[in-house]
């Protein structure tokens, strides 16, 4: 069993955030996506893991060698944005026919991982959404067998969304289908789409199962990323690393405060996820996520993504500030 973590998006729409860290690498409840992704994967058995990197891809690379030095990873460029379906190809000579699941590297599901893991059948991971139409929809019977995919329909006949989970036994059959449609030029949204080489698998015969996940964390915009990030603090519980100097500090929990913070007269919390050497003073923050290395003082934050290495001082906002910036709101 290996498992295929794409993580060469450019992450358009969490900028400026991406313009400088990969989308995957976005702080979320004291952790990263990614993180998250390969802890849950790691703890169901997976030991083989393919990583799909294209913008920013050093860092992912270099951010996997660091936190997960025990893993069996390769690392996979995908040069030319051209689609899911393009990506998942890149990675045939390192499946070599073994069973693989695909997990999209911005994409957090609670679910039983080992389960699926373990799954002699392949599965697609779904969820119901009140629009499907900016998803894959999958098609099922009352017995969880799925019919059809279709990737983004203008009318959809289902509203089970697929979330960017995917257990693939027959994965000779998968490659063959990408390479089908590659060649015939066959897309969705101008992408060489997966759901379109699933699709092909179904009309070959491949069986898919369904299965729905508990949660589906979005972490596609700011807004939906803070929402996840309020959730998953929820879940995971306070954590404030041992390594901090409060004065005169008043924590309303959850929250998750890294290393080496400097937290003075101020109000953190519910709902905040602080990174590594930070300072805050004179300040309110609640429902925000801030980098690490930032200095705030003086100031009022609520639902506000602030980057690392950002100095701000001023007054009251609701701010989306990207990495190595300097702001005085006084």
């Amino acid at each position: 069993m290996k498992a295929i973590i794409p993580v060469a998006g450019a992450g358009t729409k969490l900028r400026p955030h991406t313009y400088t860290q990969p989308k995957a690498l976005i702080p979320i409840a004291g952790k990263t996506v990614l993180s998250i992704i390969v802890e849950q994967l790691k703890e169901a058995g997976v030991e083989e893991f393919v990583f799909i990197v294209g913008y920013l891809g050093d860092k992912i690379t270099d951010y996997v060698k660091e936190n997960f030095p025990e893993l069996k990873s390769t690392f996979v460029s995908q040069n030319e944005r051209q689609g899911l379906g393009h990506a998942i190809l890149l990675t045939k000579e390192h499946i070599a026919g073994d069973e693989m699941i695909i997990v999209l590297g911005d994409t957090i599901c609670e679910y039983d991982v080992s389960e699926v893991v373990k799954s002699k059948s392949s599965l697609l991971g779904v969820k119901r959404v009140d629009d499907p139409r900016n998803f894959g929809v999958a098609e099922v019977t009352d017995a969880y067998k799925v019919v059809k995919v279709v990737e983004k329909p203008l009318i959809p006949k289902s509203n089970l969304a697929l979330v960017g989970v995917y257990k693939i036994i027959e994965t000779n059959m998968l490659f063959d289908c990408l390479e089908q449609n590659i060649k015939a030029g066959v897309k969705s949204r101008d992408e060489y789409s997966l759901t379109d080489a699933l699709q092909c698998m179904i009309e070959m015969g491949a069986e898919f199962k369904s299965f729905k996940v508990l949660n589906w964390f979005d972490c596609g915009n700011k807004d939906s990323l803070l929402e996840s990030n309020s959730t998953l603090l929820k879940k995971f519980g306070t954590s404030v690393s041992p390594d901090h100097v409060f004065e005169n500090v008043i924590i309303v929990e959850p929250v998750s405060i890294g290393k080496n913070c400097t937290i003075k007269n101020s109000i953190v919390g519910p709902n905040v996820a602080i990174g590594d050497n930070t300072t805050i003073n004179y300040s309110i923050i609640k429902e925000s996520i801030i980098g690490s290395y930032a200095d705030l003082f003086d100031i009022v934050l609520e639902e506000s993504l602030i980057g690392s290495d950002t100095d701000i001082k001023g007054e009251t906002r609701s701010l989306n500030i990207g990495d190595n910036t300097e702001i005085d709101l006084g």
